[in-house]
């Protein structure tokens, strides 16, 4: 290819991205939602089988290999495999990052949401590897999860925003509301966090072997996990029960909030009362990310964009502002 023809080749290649959001972002953008959602529950099968140390090394397998080996059996290969998707998820961010470029000045906050995430990811990558070096130190651990659930979050604020018009936003709830809402995820944030340091301290390490915990007592932790998750429960229902009363436009997805938290809750009573199965365990791992993509959606539709305010909800508004 001569020089002459580069940009030419380049034009095209641009001319060919979105100009506007289409199905290829789309694609693409649950395609990156669904692998940071699948790379937790990979990452917490590596934790709950005990293969958290099957490639000892990092950034290769081995020392000597850079995938893992027979020798290594079945945590070899649930941790190569987990390794692996960090790749594909990284692609699918790279991606979206790619397609969103001829809209990165008319949708530039979904741009820098997909820059977030394509960072997030190979900063995840180091951590990764910090964990296997520190030999799966437990606080370490758990901040990678917690990065993980983040990443989660930011593709959900992608998603919603992806869905609605270009433009200023106006809030279409009352200020009261909007601020219980706020409370509300702090107390998510809490419960998630709580809910680490517990996992921590559980028996579940990482590796047969590698068996530090956090030092905390698991016990009591469990209780102190429980207090702001029932909290984070009946804040929701009247979350869900005033905006269904004042016939805000958040009501669905705050019932669907409140769905995805009573499964979290029965899993994980089920969880505490049966010796911390692994399944059980994984499952409350990813439910826990999904139940803050589910509040990061409610918090992004306390406002709308002027163009698609109703006006009703032009009411609320305009009482907002008085």
């Amino acid at each position: 290819m001569s020089p002459s023809s580069s940009p030419r080749v380049l034009r095209r290649v641009v001319d060919w991205l979105p100009a506007h959001v289409d199905r290829r972002l789309r694609v693409f953008a649950w395609l990156s939602f669904l692998a940071e959602v699948l790379i937790i529950g990979t990452g917490g099968a590596v934790r709950l089988t005990g293969s958290g140390l099957g490639c000892p090394t990092w950034p290769r397998c081995t020392p000597d290999s850079l995938v893992n080996t027979p020798e290594m059996g079945i945590h070899g290969i649930i941790e190569f495999g987990n390794r692996t998707l960090t790749g594909v998820v990284g692609i699918l961010a790279l991606a979206v990052v790619v397609l969103m470029w001829r809209l990165r000045r008319e949708r530039r906050t979904m741009f820098v949401l997909a820059l977030v995430v394509l960072g997030g990811i190979v900063a995840q990558a180091v951590v990764g590897g910090i964990t296997v070096l520190t030999g799966l130190n437990p606080f370490i651990v758990g901040f990678h999860y917690l990065a993980s659930v983040v990443l989660v979050t930011v593709c959900a604020a992608f998603l919603t925003l992806m869905y609605l018009p270009a433009g200023p936003r106006e809030r279409v709830v009352p200020t009261w509301f909007a601020g219980l809402v706020h409370a509300t995820t702090a107390v998510l944030a809490l419960t998630i966090v709580f809910g680490v340091l517990t996992t921590g301290a559980g028996p579940h390490s990482g590796d047969a072997a590698a068996v530090q915990r956090n030092g905390f007592d698991a016990e009591v932790l469990e209780h102190v996990h429980a207090w702001p998750g029932y909290a984070l429960f009946v804040l929701t229902l009247v979350i869900v029960v005033l905006a269904w009363r004042q016939r805000l436009a958040v009501r669905r997805w705050a019932t669907a909030l409140l769905a995805v938290e009573l499964v979290q809750i029965a899993v994980g009573l089920y969880q505490a009362r049966n010796g911390l199965p692994e399944l059980a365990v994984g499952v409350h791992m990813v439910l826990a990310a999904l139940t803050a993509a589910a509040m990061t959606v409610v918090v992004l539709r306390l406002k709308a964009p002027l163009a698609v305010v109703r006006p009703a909800e032009r009411d609320v508004v305009e009482a907002v502002r008085r």
